[in-house]
């Protein structure tokens, strides 16, 4: 009985010492491990995820056109996706810093070996940063603090500004080592394998048909 007590009281004490801050981390941890399942769920679902994308970056514009505010904030989330938008049209590996080290990595000809394009931001990581940026930048326009008072020409012109240097350079880089950065796929070689495998059956045939022929005597002989 005693023993039984003894127990008894130990469970209690186990009980007292899960402190507040051991309960709200456990929680946490659920919720995060939660959160990420639900986004591993949403990967395979590319033309969904855009979509709900598209509808939230909508709704932000129409949040700011309303208010006729927080252009700072707006300005500040423009030089994020363009930030993301260069990381995603980046190669993982700098062919610059590549040819100093190990030669070219990309394929020059056509007689390369084929290798896809793995970008330095993958998609679905630009596309939840991206999403996520625009949350927070709707969250933010509900509060005042944000919302700086500023002549937003001034800004639109020189995100504009950035944007073409950018892009300008981007495509530059591209153009100079040969890149493209999507991948189409392998070009199926099987017809022209077929192809190939026809006329050399062809020939084989019409060579064992000549040397039949030569191996034929005529009947005066």
């Amino acid at each position: 009985m005693e023993a039984g007590g003894g127990a008894g009281g130990g469970g209690g004490m186990d009980n007292l010492s899960a402190t507040p801050a051991a309960v709200a981390s456990q929680w946490s941890f659920m919720i995060s491990r939660r959160y990420q399942h639900l986004l591993d769920k949403t990967t395979p679902h590319i033309l969904g995820r855009w979509i709900a994308f598209f509808c939230i970056a909508f709704a932000y514009v129409l949040r700011v056109y309303f208010v006729q505010g927080f252009y700072v904030v707006s300005y500040g989330l423009g030089i994020y996706i363009l930030n993301l938008l260069i990381a995603f049209l980046s190669p993982q590996v700098d062919p610059e810093i590549q040819e100093l080290t190990d030669g070219p990595t990309l394929p020059t000809r056509g007689s390369d070996e084929f290798r896809p394009f793995v970008r330095r931001l993958p998609e679905f990581k630009f596309w939840y940063c991206i999403t996520k940026a625009f949350c927070i930048a709707f969250v933010m326009t509900f509060f005042t603090v944000f919302d700086v008072p500023v002549f937003w020409p001034i800004l639109l012109f020189y995100w504009f500004v950035l944007f073409t240097l950018t892009m300008r350079r981007q495509i530059h880089h591209m153009i100079k080592y040969k890149y493209v950065p999507f991948s189409f796929g392998k070009k199926d070689s099987s017809s022209d394998g077929q192809q190939q495998f026809s006329r050399c059956s062809v020939l084989a045939h019409d060579s064992i048909h000549v040397i039949h022929m030569s191996d034929i005597k005529p009947l005066w002989c």
